[in-house]
């Protein structure tokens, strides 16, 4: 799950990171209000969507730039009706933009040193890690590939958290002068308080600024949590804004269904996420381009069967459905009648292929058999793939 910059503002100020003062605004005057009160401070208007690349991005209404720097309360309101109702095109959102909604008004800094700091899951370990980098305010994947020896891992012992003296060597790596270091320590344990007590996978603050001023700040963070933690967390689900995302995961996660949409045109419902992968694969193998990921789990009824080919369908670009079933807990012969009846509720519009195996298997063949459905069955993985993509052209 992701959040907008000023959820995750207000995180950091829950927890004590030091951020940038400000607020975020719907309408042209709430922003102008906002401004208001932070008035005597420069002030940056950022466009609020689920996506980077923001102030080199360019509205559909001409505008260039989602992230504007403004002294007064009238040029806030000024640069937030021209983002407000507009839509933003960055190169992370594709030719179809974004919606903004949202305004950030925030206090502007000026900035003496740009640097990087994100805590993670490191798989290896199974345990956090502190990534940070003097290269600051740049795609950390370019510094990685260009300069990887300014990147810096400290491994965290999960029991004992971050301890003081990793916090101090983590500012002398960052160059911090010393007359910061208590503040950036008191930012570095705050934001791994932050990171522990959300339940997140990530959290990621780029910049972390030096002012000419002297303070030490968060000025951008973005985080990711773990979805399975999220129950413990209903102020942090409450941040989800679906309408940032693909109507097709909203609808899926709705019947506990999960889907990722891809960029192909032959439609996959597969149960396990290890079968889901390896007929993604299989299909890529066979020369098709698999359109989706959906695992529809162990234990799928049939209403969520019928939920996930009406998701299937909505996707215009899908010219034929494999469905790849393994029964284990769930059997052959229940699913074979979740799929006959899923297929004729939605009347399916296109070439459906449908591969059985496991428990049961032989029952859910001849139901398939005598459904008098247009479908196609497959023996294997390697047959339905080929006939799908066969299916498909």
């Amino acid at each position: 799950m992701n959040i907008h910059e000023y959820q995750a503002k207000e995180l950091l100020d829950k927890y004590g990171v030091a951020n940038s003062s400000g607020g975020v605004a719907s309408t042209p005057e709430e922003a102008e209000r906002i401004a208001t009160s932070l008035s005597g401070k420069n002030l940056v208007v950022k466009a609020q969507v689920h996506a980077g690349g923001r102030g080199k991005g360019s509205f559909k209404n001409g505008f260039k730039g989602g992230v504007h720097l403004c002294k007064t309360p009238a040029e806030a309101l000024d640069l937030a009706s021209k983002m407000l109702g507009q839509t933003l095109v960055t190169h992370q959102t594709g030719a179809d933009g974004r919606l903004v909604r949202k305004v950030l008004i925030a206090e502007s800094v000026e900035i003496e040193k740009e640097l990087y700091i994100a805590i993670l899951i490191d798989r290896a370990t199974s345990a956090p890690v502190v990534v940070a980098s003097t290269e600051g305010g740049m795609d950390i994947e370019a510094v990685a590939e260009k300069t990887p020896e300014k990147i810096h891992h400290i491994a965290i012992d999960p029991l004992l958290g971050l301890q003081p003296y990793q916090s101090r060597k983590l500012a002398k790596l960052l160059g911090i002068p010393a007359t910061l270091l208590k503040p950036a320590c008191a930012l570095f344990e705050n934001l791994y308080r932050l990171f522990i007590a959300c339940d997140c996978s990530m959290v990621e603050v780029n910049p972390l600024v030096i002012t000419k001023s002297g303070d030490i700040r968060a000025l951008d963070a973005k985080f990711n949590f773990d979805d399975n933690a999220l129950f413990r967390h209903p102020d942090i689900l409450a941040y989800r804004d679906t309408a940032e995302e693909d109507p097709r995961e909203v609808e899926a996660s709705k019947s506990n269904l999960n889907y990722i949409g891809l960029d192909g045109n032959i439609a996959c419902l597969v149960n396990g996420a290890g079968l889901a992968m390896a007929t993604m694969d299989i299909i890529k193998h066979c020369g098709g381009e698999p359109a989706n990921f959906l695992d529809v789990g162990g234990g799928a009824n049939e209403q969520q069967v019928t939920e996930a080919f009406k998701i299937l369908i909505s996707d215009k670009k899908v010219k034929a459905i494999l469905v790849n079933i393994f029964g284990g807990i769930m059997k052959c012969d229940i699913i074979a009648q979740g799929i006959i009846n899923a297929s004729k509720a939605v009347s399916l519009p296109i070439p459906l292929v449908v591969r059985l195996e496991g428990t049961n298997v032989d029952a859910g063949r001849k139901l398939l058999a005598e459904s008098g459905l247009e479908l196609t069955t497959a023996t294997d993985i390697a047959d339905a793939a080929k006939k799908v993509v066969a299916a498909a052209a």
